[in-house]
């Protein structure tokens, strides 16, 4: 059991509405948190784990976050041109598939932050991951406890990990944070165009092949201009104590 992720695929092409007006004139990963854009907390966090390569999607206001992008030595990127059409979470996934390789990577939305305790949770991640039983094992936070998030939580875990959606319940303890691992057979029959991550999550569900792991730290739903206030603060208290 357990995995060597070298690739992962960032999620980076979104239009960005619930952003708005800063993403207005500039793509929601360039958005600066405490002084660092989004998607430099999430790739500089996938270097330290040993990633070696991400394919990033690109859509909004494409060119300046190739440009961007153009900068970085580690990990080495490889860009998925979106921009003649928005493809979604599970459709950006799709067409990356040749860049991404034959074994497991990651995924990571760009607007997920988090502070570690003592492991690094994409090492967790990693360690946890059985080729054998799991076709996505996704990373999930308390959902009460969670920045920026709002919802009634999104999963519940069985005592053997698997995944159970929120269904007819009225709330669940988990709220997904945006990153995960996939295999590329979870994409098997997965249609051409835009379609949500949540279409083959479901396939792998129903077959008992998905499951989950609880953060280690506070996960931050970074996906507002709120959010992007209250993030800064929490980690500035972090930096202060």
């Amino acid at each position: 059991m357990g995995a060597t992720l070298e690739t992962a695929m960032v999620l980076a092409a979104g239009l960005g509405m619930r952003m708005r007006p800063l993403t207005e004139k500039m793509p929601k990963p360039l958005v600066p948190v405490a002084g660092k854009p989004l998607i430099d907390r999430v790739l500089d966090r996938l270097a330290a784990a040993g990633v070696q390569r991400a394919v990033v999607n690109v859509h909004h206001l494409a060119d300046q976050l190739a440009t961007h992008l153009g900068a970085r030595a580690s990990p080495r990127i490889t860009i998925s041109d979106e921009r003649a059409q928005l493809l979604d979470s599970g459709g950006g996934v799709l067409k990356a598939l040749p860049l991404l390789g034959a074994g497991p990577f990651l995924i990571h939305n760009c607007d997920s932050i988090w502070t570690e305790r003592t492991v690094s949770n994409l090492a967790r991640l990693a360690g946890c991951w059985d080729e054998n039983t799991m076709d996505a094992l996704l990373l999930l936070a308390p959902a009460a406890t969670s920045l920026g998030y709002h919802g009634r939580g999104d999963f519940a875990l069985d005592a053997d990990g698997r995944l159970r959606r929120r269904g007819g319940a009225e709330s669940v303890p988990f709220a997904f944070t945006g990153v995960s691992v996939a295999h590329p057979r979870l994409f098997d029959g997965a249609p051409d165009g835009p379609f949500s991550l949540n279409r083959p999550w479901d396939v792998a569900i129903a077959s008992g092949r998905a499951f989950g792991i609880v953060i280690e730290g506070h996960w931050m739903h970074v996906g507002d201009p709120a959010a992007v206030t209250a993030a800064e603060g929490w980690i500035n208290n972090q930096h202060e104590r």
